[in-house]
């Protein structure tokens, strides 16, 4: 069996990964700024080009939030993110290079010279925001919950709403808590190693 190559143990493989699940549906069982730390103190280790951190999060937790949240959802995701206990925007940040002589202290300088220009900004910023989204699901998952990430929603109102600064740009929105009933879809097939894995 191959799980057997791996130095994690089956159950924490089926925590992360097998048995884990894009939830549609959530508990009333709250989701704590304790819980969400350490979800992010975790995934905070996680590997990206010269260490940058673009990543950005938004916990949304007051009604008047969640409304506006959710009106710019699309239709199918609205009912899920007006009832999970918690969510979370997340976004790139294009200003991340101002932190980079304190993130990448071996070569301070990446701030003026590899990331002057905005588009490589972007470019970099919004790639390695996207890894940092996958962590950041997997950490969901390492602290028992579920999450129930989502591209379905107005981009630009959201950036308009939640951002306004004009210096972010939502990559994803994730609902997170305990499943609740009827939670999960059918699993969907996935590609096989050989579909997918070549030697040259």
């Amino acid at each position: 069996m191959t799980a057997d190559a791996l130095v994690l143990d089956s159950a924490a493989q089926d925590l992360l990964f097998r048995e884990a699940r894009t939830a549609n549906t959530f508990s009333d069982e709250p989701v704590t700024d304790e819980q969400v730390q350490a979800i992010y103190d975790l995934v905070k280790y996680g590997p990206t080009s010269m260490n940058m951190q673009p990543l950005r999060v938004v916990l949304v937790r007051s009604a008047e939030a969640r409304e506006r949240l959710v009106s710019h959802m699309m239709d199918g995701n609205k009912e899920k993110t007006a009832g999970a206990p918690l969510v979370a925007i997340l976004a790139t940040d294009h200003e991340f290079h101002e932190e980079m002589p304190a993130q990448f202290p071996h070569f301070p300088q990446a701030k003026d010279t590899v990331f002057a220009e905005r588009p490589v900004r972007e470019a970099a910023g919004s790639f390695n925001a996207s890894l940092q989204v996958g962590y950041f699901i997997i950490g969901v998952r390492a602290a028992g919950l579920a999450a129930g990430p989502m591209t379905g929603f107005d981009a630009e109102a959201i950036n308009k709403e939640f951002f306004t600064d004009g210096e972010h740009s939502v990559l994803a929105v994730v609902n997170i808590g305990k499943p609740g009933e009827n939670a999960w879809f059918p699993r969907s097939p996935r590609l096989s190693y050989d579909e997918v894995v070549t030697t040259v």
